[in-house]
């Protein structure tokens, strides 16, 4: 337990930033009307920075061309924690917790069947675990797909609207560029200049994604609604930290056999539900308050789920 306290500490680090996020929105210093630019900036400029960051920092160049099992882990895993989350809304079980209505059943199964895939691991990744960071970068790539079509239909009712949205994004083909530059040999080979700039720029991308976590959570707190039903919070902590836990490390102990990838199964078991759900929620009008019941506690409670489960993760799959 000892070889965990630096984790803990880094983990209270990562609240304690999206807690400045909180603070600077409460005083005026972050304005919503900042949100759009910032998120764009961060996932178009800063994320593909951080992806080429990473990958021209990779000691192993060799065996990035056939990394296929990764995204297909995320895809997957994020598709099946979807669907439990969505047919746990659904049952009997999920009525009983409060979830009565679809749109109620819709923001529970987005909220809490997809973790926190990108502002805390990674940097817990880059920390403590550097080798297991472009499995961790691959993974993400599958479980932005599954978001953005499984999740869109869910959350819409649709299935029409998430994928264009994939083909699209910038991180996917920073990643895309990134896997063509290492295995050709190049991405160790990028003129002085360009690489300092590149990862001064990915520099920010963690701590600017966390920030406007912070700001775009306090938005909806202040709605003291968010504290009432506690079967939501019950149910929300119990899918998302405990069930989906458990059913990755026990897939992943069976499936996976990589030593780095393995690592990622363990992050991501670990994981609360993440921020940007509350958004989509919102956007497509569904059950806010819902939503921000399973993300906000779900955080509130990885302050020690988050380390219990690494631990956890560690004594099963290492």
């Amino acid at each position: 337990m000892q070889d965990f306290w630096p984790i803990i500490a880094s983990v209270l680090g990562v609240f304690l930033v999206m807690g400045v996020g909180a603070a600077c929105r409460s005083l005026g210093w972050l304005t919503a009307e900042a949100d759009r630019t910032l998120a764009n900036l961060t996932a178009n400029v800063m994320l593909p920075a951080y992806f080429v960051h990473q990958f021209s920092r990779s000691s192993e160049i060799g065996e990035i061309s056939t990394a296929w099992q990764p995204p297909l882990f995320g895809f997957v895993s994020t598709a099946l924690g979807l669907f439990l989350a969505f047919g746990f809304a659904r049952s009997a079980i999920g009525r009983w917790f409060g979830l009565v209505s679809d749109s109620s059943q819709r923001a529970f199964a987005l909220s809490a069947g997809i973790c926190n895939y990108g502002y805390i691991p990674l940097p817990l990744a880059e920390q403590f675990y550097p080798t297991a960071m472009i499995d961790l970068i691959l993974h993400n790539v599958g479980v932005t797909m599954a978001l953005w079509s499984i999740g869109i239909a869910i959350i819409s009712g649709s299935g029409r609207d998430g994928w264009k949205k994939t083909l699209i994004s910038p991180p996917l083909w920073a990643v895309v560029f990134s896997i063509f530059l290492s295995s050709m040999g190049w991405a160790q080979s990028i003129p002085t200049p360009l690489a300092t700039a590149i990862g001064t720029l990915g520099s920010c991308a963690i701590p600017l994604g966390l920030l406007l976590s912070g700001a775009i959570i306090v938005d909806f707190i202040r709605d003291q609604s968010w504290l009432a039903d506690a079967r939501v919070i019950v149910a929300g902590i119990g899918v998302r930290q405990l069930i989906l836990p458990l059913l990755m490390l026990g897939v992943g102990g069976w499936l996976v056999q990589s030593p780095d990838l393995r690592t990622v199964v363990m992050l991501q078991a670990a994981m609360p539900a993440a921020v940007f759900p509350i958004v989509l929620t919102k956007l497509y009008g569904r059950d806010t308050e819902t939503s921000l019941r399973v993300v906000l506690w779900t955080s509130v409670a990885g302050i020690v789920l988050i380390p219990t489960w690494l631990a956890v993760g560690a004594w099963w799959l290492t």
